[in-house]
């Protein structure tokens, strides 16, 4: 099957939505949830059958090249696991089911099929642990294959057989204007509970690149990255900067728990024989009264509408908060990128940050600012490299190639040349400028490093002076203020040979 590898986008746009044309779109939806569930289970049955047949085993212990390949096509081949045969257990599947192929077309049954058998493949590779069957909260998109039949874009209309649904076009916003201006590849539709009510939607995949803001423009340019949970540092070739992520965001912890509390309670009223009996224990005079525990495994539990509608405002205080620690970290992406878009940073395990740190990584999401970074950076013909951590040691190592550890609560770099000590997060994104292959030139940071110690120190001051604006609860453990900070920054030469060697020393 060929594949389009043009360059897309996407153009979303919300559609007017009746109670009628909302009914319709309700039936679609189940008849193609109930179609993707029955792909994916024959998708897992024919994956298990060529996981353990035996010349697939086989195949795995041959060497990487034609013969492996061969091997696993033919393992394949004789249970019939391919996208293209799960498509026509679709076809057979919905004409079996009058009712499917009623409100499925066969471009979106095919679409359904693929995405199936994908979910399956990522098991078969390793990719993931197991597969979702989709209940009907979390079966949220259709789309088609082509824009020229089944679910379609005409007449700036969303033409899904019968249906016709009016979006709303904000024809003044250019970034919409250019959408409808292009070619659309295939269109999708979509659902998102936004307070606690459905709204409709629906997303043109057009062919070619996105609009450009004129704010947002990509330079050629060279950029050392360092990331961590907080903030991100970067050095370009004119400019450094310490950006911290989600600023001012409002992580609704205490909101947040309340509903928790709230929603526990209404479970535990409603579903008495799924816990273990309350236990009572004395401590002093007092007998404290535990609450039983859920019973483990699977078992039926009754949700009240005070509970469905308790978890609904839970689900919308995290949504805004989802969404604004978004905006606020695509702001720091399209900064990065002004500046260049050849990037090289260190592969950080965000996993690790995850299980290490928890909530303050959901509510900053360093990860999510790295894909989009790689991603713009990829799209734009930049380039985005990752290099061992372990290999580099950047905030350890030193002008003349020494390596010192520190801890993590000393965020200032007193480098052992004597030169004017820098910001520990800024110092290892100028020395990243300088990796390749995982091997750190330190001539070229040597011969760079006297054009950019002013640069490297203005980004540290305007940080300082954010973090004191802002009331940032992080506080730079270090010897300077902002004030001694600017006299550094006017006379780098007088520093230089004052002789911070001794101060650095200690």
């Amino acid at each position: 099957m060929r594949r389009s590898h043009s360059a897309s986008f996407i153009t979303e746009l919300p559609l007017i939505v009746d109670s009628k044309i909302e009914k319709k779109l309700l039936a679609k939806f189940q008849a193609g949830r109930q179609l993707y569930n029955a792909c994916l289970t024959e998708a897992m049955v024919r994956m298990n059958l060529v996981k353990n047949s035996d010349p697939y085993i086989k195949a795995k212990k041959l060497p990487k090249g034609k013969t492996r390949t061969a091997a696993f096509k033919e393992a394949r081949s004789a249970y019939r696991y391919s996208e293209y045969e799960l498509h026509s257990y679709a076809t057979l599947t919905s004409n079996k089911s009058k009712w499917i192929a009623l409100n499925i077309d066969s471009n979106t049954q095919q679409k359904l099929a693929t995405r199936a058998f994908n979910a399956s493949e990522k098991v078969l590779l390793g990719r993931a642990k197991k597969v979702r069957f989709k209940v009907p909260s979390r079966f949220r998109s259709l789309e088609g294959k082509t824009n020229k039949q089944g679910i379609r874009f005409k007449d700036n209309q969303l033409v899904w057989g019968k249906l016709k649904i009016t979006p709303i076009i904000d024809w003044l916003n250019p970034v919409i204007k250019h959408g409808l201006d292009s070619k659309v590849k295939y269109v999708r539709i979509l659902w998102r509970e936004l307070r606690g009510k459905r709204s409709w939607y629906v997303q043109l995949i057009n062919e070619g690149l996105p609009y450009q803001k004129p704010q947002n423009y990509i330079s050629d340019g060279l950029i050392g990255l360092d990331l961590n949970i907080s903030n991100i540092a970067f050095v370009a070739d004119n400019k450094a900067g310490l950006l911290p992520f989600t600023e001012n965001v409002s992580s609704y912890q205490k909101e947040i728990k309340l509903l928790q509390r709230k929603m526990e309670r209404s479970r535990r009223n409603n579903n008495l024989d799924n816990y273990h009996p309350d236990m009572t224990s004395r401590k002093g005079r007092k007998i404290v009264t535990k609450k039983g525990k859920p019973i483990k495994g699977k078992r039926q539990w009754n949700k009240s509408k005070t509970y469905l509608k308790t978890a609904a405002k839970k689900r919308e205080l995290e949504r805004r908060k989802t969404a604004y620690a978004k905006s606020q970290n695509r702001k720091i992406v399209n900064e990065i990128l002004r500046h260049g878009k050849h990037i090289k940073t260190e592969n950080v395990s965000i996993k690790g940050w995850q299980k290490r740190y928890g909530k303050a990584i959901s509510a900053k999401s360093p990860g999510f600012v790295q894909e989009q970074l790689r991603r713009k950076a990829e799209s734009a013909n930049g380039s985005f490299q990752k290099f061992s951590t372990k290999k580099t040691a950047l905030s350890q190592t030193h002008l003349d190639g020494t390596r010192i550890k520190k801890p993590l609560s000393q965020r200032v770099h007193y480098d052992v040349t004597g030169i004017v000590p820098h910001h520990r997060d800024i110092w290892s994104s100028f020395l990243a400028r300088y990796v390749n292959q995982d091997k750190l030139s330190l001539q070229d940071a040597q011969s760079e490093y006297q054009r950019l110690e002013s640069v490297l120190l203005e980004g540290w001051q305007q940080y300082q002076q954010l973090a004191r604006v802002l009331g940032e609860s992080e506080t730079l453990r270090s010897d300077f203020s902002v004030e001694q900070v600017s006299i550094k920054l006017g006379n780098i030469s007088q520093i230089n040979q004052v002789g911070l060697k001794a101060n650095a020393n200690s």
